[in-house]
């Protein structure tokens, strides 16, 4: 019997044991496939096992090393067993952005479990002793969340901005504002937990509000929580005066989308020397400039300007790609509609300006219809875009500086599914703001893991670094003479000595 590697179409390769019988090759066993060498030679391994025990002819004489080495396994525990990745991954990002100044090791585990295994706090003490070997008492852990807030917040958003501050050599001319929601599965509501528009659709579940300000590229400066009824468009304003008076920022450009825009925070901002670029909804303007925009013909990349007072404009740009979703998701609502209506699921309570219900009128007093002439009549606005400022930034400029909202997009989006911020099992609200600036710590450092992957031209993605994490170990073991306990860090993979080379490189 003996080995064979063979090449298969795909470029990986196929470790087989084969043996010949009457002057023909058969194929006792396909060991496996791999691509990297390390990989490869791990199946040529298995394959010599496989050989030793198909052969049955076990080796007369064993080695004094076997021996030893065999001796030294039979020692080892489970317990001798440590995951270490997500510490000598995160951990070592944690202290590179400063946050090993706070000093609190317990907030250390919570925020690298985040990261590493982001589950309920019972599931993570339990992740915690049975993965790290570090023993938490929950009745602790829920002592130190309660005084969390109060006692960190300050000094990690300080952090926080001071290490945006270094990403972005002194660069916070621009900020960017958003909100979202964050839904709790249980239904009684408090003086933080309300009902109200909920960003997910869970409007029947108590929520709160999540304010993030973030620099270019999505480098966190801080955050806030609000009450979840409250009107977001009257969160800019305090929220905006409340940061910069923390980090003395010197009245940066805003930057927030249309759910923003309101006469109230317009003029707030004005009144407060800020510059701003707020997203803007052509078919809400006033009929007199809705008249001029539609004047206009529109080819893919038109972009105008049209006064809106002394110190404000309005800019309209067309893009072709935005007129066909825009059409799509119109036809879309549409047929679902027609679907509803057909179904004579739809009363007079569906009649309402939410969505493409706009699309519905009553009939008489019963009977409920669609619309098509509103319908035929938005068919002008698609692939329009609004952008309102009173900036002297030239068009191009504001256009392209509201494109960097998506970072903070991104960012609530990285939060809810990689680092899931939601559910969240608390409900005393001093518990539920500690879960918020754990989770904001652990985005600071997701995100500058992303920008080192980046910056380096890694081929890991951030999601497969942080998978990689999950198994890189820490044996423990004791010398049998000298009784010295020592620790060694298990050889890696060829994706995960990357990660390692590139964290010990550049933090």
């Amino acid at each position: 019997m003996f080995i064979r590697k063979l090449k298969n179409r795909s470029g990986s390769q196929s470790v087989q044991v084969i043996q010949k019988i009457n002057g023909r090759y058969k194929v006792l066993k396909t060991v496996g496939c791999a691509t990297t060498q390390h990989e490869i030679e791990n199946l040529v391994n298995l394959a010599r096992q496989e050989i030793d025990t198909l052969s049955a002819q076990p080796k007369l004489f064993v080695s004094a090393d076997d021996i030893a080495i065999e001796e030294a396994f039979s020692l080892l525990t489970n317990a001798s067993i440590r995951t270490l990745g997500p510490e000598i991954i995160f951990g070592r990002i944690y202290d590179y952005i400063g946050f090993g100044a706070i000093g609190e090791g317990l907030f250390r585990h919570l925020v690298v479990a985040r990261l590493a295994f982001p589950l309920s706090k019972l599931k993570t003490i339990e992740y915690l002793y049975r993965y790290q070997g570090t023993s938490l008492d929950i009745d602790a852990v829920y002592r130190f969340l309660d005084k969390l807030n109060d006692k960190l917040k300050p000094q990690v958003e300080q952090i926080a901005f001071a290490h945006t501050k270094r990403v972005l050599k002194n660069n916070i001319s621009v900020v960017f504002y958003d909100m979202t929601t964050l839904y709790f599965e249980a239904s009684d509501e408090d003086d933080l937990r309300k009902t109200g528009f909920n960003k997910d659709g869970k409007h029947q579940c108590p929520q709160i509000y999540i304010g993030l300000l973030v620099g270019l590229g999505g480098y966190t400066i801080g955050y806030d929580i609000f009450e979840g009824n409250i009107y977001e468009g009257h969160t800019l304003i305090p929220f905006i005066e409340k940061i910069s008076l923390k980090f003395n920022l010197n009245k940066p450009v805003v930057v927030a989308d249309a759910g923003l825009l309101s006469k109230e925070n317009i003029a707030a901002l004005e009144t407060q020397n800020y510059e701003y670029i707020i997203g803007a909804r052509p078919k809400n303007e006033p009929t007199a400039i809705k008249t001029k925009i539609l004047d206009n013909q529109f080819s893919d990349g038109t972009t105008i300007s049209l006064s809106k007072s002394e110190n404000t404009r309005l800019i309209i740009n067309y893009s072709q790609a935005r007129a066909k979703k825009d059409a799509y998701n119109r036809k879309r609502g549409l047929k679902r509609l027609e679907k509803q209506v057909k179904s004579g699921k739809l009363t007079k309570s569906n009649i309402n300006n939410k969505g493409y219900n706009k699309y519905l009128k009553l009939n008489g007093d019963v009977i409920v219809e669609i619309d098509y002439d509103k319908y035929n009549l938005d068919q002008k606005w698609d692939g329009l875009k609004g952008y309102v400022t009173n900036t002297k930034l030239t068009d191009s400029e504001v256009m392209e500086n509201y494109k960097n909202l998506r970072h903070i997009e991104k960012a609530f989006r990285m939060s809810k599914t990689d680092l899931r911020i939601r559910p969240i099992y608390h409900r005393l609200r001093n518990r539920i703001e500690a879960h918020i600036c754990i989770s904001f710590t652990a985005y600071c450092i997701y995100k500058e893991l992303e920008r080192m992957l980046y910056e380096e031209k890694s081929t890991l993605s951030l999601k497969k670094a942080a998978e990689l994490t999950h198994n890189m170990y820490q044996i423990n073991y004791v010398l049998p003479e000298s009784r010295q306990t020592k620790s060694k860090l298990l050889n890696m993979d060829e994706q995960q000595a990357e990660l390692y080379r590139l964290v010990c490189k550049n933090f």
